[in-house]
């Protein structure tokens, strides 16, 4: 039988290192002093001194001139060095390109989105490019100085390979290899993922505590993502894809807008944004004096619903109960404590949350709360970032 040996000192600290910058990351982005790294880590002063000095030498740590002090002698405080380890999110969608540049503590550097002049592959291509340097500039980094990419597209991704099989909204976009052209540039982790499980996953990180959350994205299109226990769940890969769930009480024909050849599923057909404008003139076409007889997008409808206007909340009333309808068998399948719902929609407010929460009181055995994202339109932007900010620190804490 072999005795097992006690780890050498460069493992253990090694291990130091990785406690002391974890705790360090979780305090984030206020300064720490070595007493209250000590206590975090149960690590002893003097092991959290030199796990401190060798964090500073490396680069990962910056010290902070200490603070005046009433009584004894004024402690120094340490916090992340951001710079040490930037990375890259993009939100890659049909219509406009995001690139966001953030530090280690998550602090954003850069922040530029390029309107996508066609939809077309290589029209995509050329504003995920621009964008990407654009925000690079605005950082005042170079690409090899970026640590992790992770990019958000819609459409089914495969987990292995982060091709894009499927994306009916960009024609060509899925013969694109989006990640081997960012790994030659950037030579880093990257990571291809389906924008709406990049929201389900910054929806999460902005809750405490285990539980299954869906977070739906909702603008002219659907799609959502589910994260059980902090874990995002693929299913075989296309778990989330509701923009293709046909409701029984779906809108008559004459209410959808023609969508042949686009791709688009019965839902995001029904209770998409353009299809709820189309929606509101129709109901309007009869009542001039309502506002949303001249609502050119979906945000109107609803502000129109929340000033009193009758056949906006009608209409509100309709899209709520046929998004229910749509949703109700998935709340019974997956029972999540909260449904957050993202993207444009989620500037609509009280009026069609209430309606929404209404309408599945009647349709599920216990309703979940359901929440409009703080983030709106910037949900996917911020899943992409601590997508790979987790990739680096998930590197960080096993190497430093």
């Amino acid at each position: 039988m072999t005795e097992e040996r006690p780890a050498g000192t460069p493992v253990l600290r090694r291990m130091n290192r990785a406690a002391v910058l974890d705790a360090v990351r979780r305090r984030a982005p206020e300064p720490v002093r070595l007493a209250e790294l000590s206590r975090l880590t149960e690590l002893t002063r003097p092991t959290v001194a030199q796990a401190v000095e060798d964090l500073l030498a490396a680069g990962w740590l910056r010290q902070h001139a200490p603070r005046p002090a009433t009584v004894g002698r004024p402690a120094t405080r340490f916090s992340l060095n951001g710079r040490a380890a930037p990375v890259l999110g993009l939100d890659v969608g049909p219509h406009t390109v995001t690139a966001g540049i953030a530090d280690l503590a998550g602090e954003r550097l850069a922040v530029i989105r390029r309107t996508v002049g066609r939809r077309s592959a290589r029209h995509l291509l050329e504003a995920v490019d621009e964008a990407t340097d654009e925000a690079l500039a605005t950082a005042g980094l170079a690409a090899e100085q970026i640590t992790a990419v992770s990019a958000a597209t819609p459409g089914i991704v495969e987990e292995t390979t982060g091709r894009v099989l499927f994306v009916p909204s960009v024609p060509g976009w899925s013969e694109i290899d989006l990640a081997g052209r960012l790994r030659a540039r950037f030579r880093c982790a990257v990571t291809v993922e389906n924008d709406a499980n990049l929201a389900a996953l910054a929806a999460a990180h902005q809750r405490t505590g285990a539980g299954t959350l869906l977070a739906v994205q909702w603008g002219e299109r659907l799609g959502a993502g589910v994260v059980i226990d902090g874990r995002l769940h693929r299913g075989a890969g296309q778990a989330g894809e509701i923009g293709f769930i046909r409701p029984a009480d779906i809108l008559p024909d004459s209410d959808l807008p023609d969508a042949a050849g686009d791709g688009r599923g019965p839902l995001e057909r029904a209770i998409g944004a353009e299809a709820i404008v189309n929606l509101a003139r129709r109901r309007a076409a009869e009542h001039p004096e309502s506002g949303i007889a001249r609502a050119t997008d979906a945000a109107a409808v609803f502000a129109a619903a929340a000033g009193g206007d009758p056949i906006a909340a009608e209409v509100v009333d309709r899209v709520a109960a046929v998004f229910a309808e749509a949703i109700a068998p998935v709340v019974l399948v997956l029972s999540p404590h909260v449904i957050v719902i993202g993207g444009g929609i989620a500037r609509a407010g009280a009026v069609l949350l209430d309606a929404i929460a209404r309408h599945l009181e009647d349709l599920t055995l216990t309703p979940p709360s359901v929440e409009l994202s703080e983030l709106a339109e910037g949900t996917v932007l911020t899943g992409a970032i601590q997508m790979a900010l987790d990739e680096v620190w998930r590197n960080t804490l096993t190497v430093c």
